[in-house]
């Protein structure tokens, strides 16, 4: 895995940056663990004012020069499987919030769902949702209470009531105009999201997608984890492949030249699923699917205005999965 800190990473380690940063005197914002572009500015101002290459990304010289020689520590996020990595990626570009702020991301009654939360919006309306917090309450009753304390009672009450019962309370506790929660039920919806036992949860939600996602790969012989991060995402947002798609795909397989190394295969034929399937997409919406699926393909692009680069941020790289 290639260990580097760039705009869009997060996690401990860019905490560690910030705090040495602000330090020095170089940084004055949140230690927050959010690489964004005050931590890239300074960094930037670190590496000018100590002869290094300015491009604002912290890679072995800078983090050495940053630490006194220490050895650049490789993100955690490499440590998570493969399934948490998928849905944390996707979840980032669907909720538009970095890791783990993805998996506690709450949306209100904009799209007539009354309520949607995690990582991939799971919804009150479709009955989505219902099921996640049910097994949180199965599984980790005292952690759910400690949480809410004096909320604790009402919330069970909502999630054992009937669905209109339940739109009609989260449409009571949150903002008509702006769709968003009031507290103190969007405080401690966030802070549930951000448990490890709320995102296992989200994860064995996702589970079939993954699953599904790891099928498709074997149906196209793609072998990455970035292949099977790009069919995630395909599953996730468009549901699947049609078989017109999938003809015209394996055409352009069929075109590739003979003289590619493996990994430049693999990389040649995910471009190629990208854009064939968001060729398939709605027209009004062709162009962001091909932005997204493009950027997956290609291991890095821009997403709805931020930088993903899959391997420094989810450590999701052209390696077998």
């Amino acid at each position: 895995m290639t260990n580097a800190y760039r705009r869009g990473s997060t996690g401990a380690e860019v905490k560690t940056i910030q705090t040495r940063l602000a330090g020095l005197g170089l940084y004055s914002g949140d230690t927050d663990g959010i690489f964004g572009g005050g931590t890239e500015s300074a960094v930037k101002n670190f590496q000018r004012k100590n002869g290094l290459d300015v491009d604002g990304i912290v890679e072995e010289d800078t983090w050495k020069k940053l630490f006194h020689g220490e050895k650049l520590l490789e993100p955690e996020i490499g440590k998570q499987t493969l399934a948490y990595r998928c849905l944390a990626l996707t979840g980032t570009i669907e909720t538009g919030k970095p890791i783990p702020h993805c998996f506690a991301a709450v949306s209100g009654d904009f799209d007539g769902q009354g309520l949607s939360f995690g990582a991939l919006q799971w919804n009150l309306g479709q009955g989505s949702l219902q099921p996640l917090f049910q097994e949180m309450a199965e599984k980790y009753p005292s952690q759910l209470e400690s949480i809410c304390h004096d909320y604790f009672p009402e919330l069970k009450a909502i999630f054992t009531s009937d669905k209109d019962d339940q739109l009609a309370w989260v449409r009571s506790v949150q903002d008509q105009q702006r769709f968003s929660l009031f507290e103190p039920w969007k405080g401690l919806l966030t802070t549930l999201g951000r448990t490890a036992e709320f995102q296992d949860i989200q994860i064995g939600a996702a589970g079939m997608l993954f699953s599904d996602a790891k099928d498709l790969c074997a149906e196209y012989g793609l072998w990455s984890e970035r292949g099977v991060a790009l069919m995630f995402d395909i599953k996730t947002q468009n549901g699947s492949i049609s078989p017109l798609v999938k003809s015209q795909v394996m055409a352009d397989f069929s075109r590739l030249g003979g003289d590619l190394s493996k990994d430049e295969t693999e990389e040649a034929r995910l471009i190629i699923v990208a854009n064939r399937r968001a060729e398939a997409s709605n027209p009004r919406w062709i162009e962001d699917v091909r932005k997204r699926k493009v950027a997956i393909a290609c291991g890095e692009g821009m997403v709805h205005g931020n930088y993903l680069h899959l391997e420094d941020q989810f450590g999701i790289g052209l390696k077998p999965f």
